[in-house]
């Protein structure tokens, strides 16, 4: 009977702490360009409440059929809105809790030690940039930043001397790695990503106006736990959530 009675209050102690420990994390779907920010805003927001989030970073269009293929995230934050309207119209994201949380600006990178300031117009000679190597980007048919690198190529009128020459990448962050092992001459990334990697310097800033803005747009998705997830949405909005992304480089669009 005392072997009973113990057994019945170890259960329920169990069930009373229960949903502590099986409260379940947030889960973040992010542009691999956010993750030097993101990776600090999640440290701050659990330092802050005391709740946990987890990250998840890859190109958005990779993310997108992830969560199109059933993944369990919570949060999406995509590097284009394309991406976070292909997720609308699948019926996966709550609508309402969507905004438009970045800005960021597009890059030309060299390894530092060959970096050289250049203006970026129609009168770039990319093919002697590169001098016989290759032009990393993000895969231009899906990932955003290959996407706008394209867009913007292509507005300037050098597409023509770069279209087979293009080392693709599965998202920017892998753009930027070719550039800074030497394995391309050149590389398109976001500015954000190249201000954390010392092997790679900035020689040029595409004009704004060459490329569609670089938005990233932030949603709940549906069947997120929104007591859960909200209160992450709401702290990225806040000074010391948006104070990460700002000291990355990145413009905050959301007051």
């Amino acid at each position: 009977m005392a072997r009973f009675r113990l057994s019945s209050l170890l259960l329920a102690l169990s069930l009373a702490f229960a949903p502590a420990v099986w409260a379940k994390d947030t889960t973040v779907y992010a542009a691999a360009s956010l993750k030097t920010a993101l990776d600090e805003a999640l440290v701050a927001y659990k330092a802050q409440t005391g709740s946990t989030a987890t990250a998840a970073y890859a190109a958005s269009s990779a993310l997108a059929k992830q969560i199109e293929a059933g993944a369990p995230a919570d949060i999406f934050i995509s590097a284009d809105q394309e991406w976070m309207d292909h997720l609308v119209k699948a019926g996966l994201v709550q609508a309402d809790s969507r905004f438009t949380f970045l800005g960021n600006q597009l890059v030309l990178v060299m390894e530092r030690s060959q970096a050289r300031r250049l203006t970026i117009d129609g009168n770039l000679d990319i093919a002697a940039l590169l001098n016989g190597r290759r032009l990393a980007v993000g895969d231009v048919k899906a990932v955003p930043a290959g996407r706008y690198a394209k867009a913007a190529l292509t507005k300037l009128g050098l597409w023509s001397q770069v279209s087979d020459k293009l080392a693709p990448a599965e998202n920017v962050r892998a753009a930027l790695a070719l550039v800074a092992r030497g394995e391309a001459g050149a590389g398109i990334v976001y500015a954000t990503d190249a201000r954390v990697e010392p092997g790679v310097a900035i020689v040029g800033v595409f004009p704004a106006d060459s490329h569609a803005p670089i938005e990233y747009p932030v949603a709940l998705l549906k069947g997120a736990d929104q007591a859960a997830s909200q209160p992450l949405l709401d702290f990225l909005k806040t000074d010391e959530g948006r104070r990460h992304f700002i000291n990355q480089g990145f413009t905050v669009l959301t007051k």
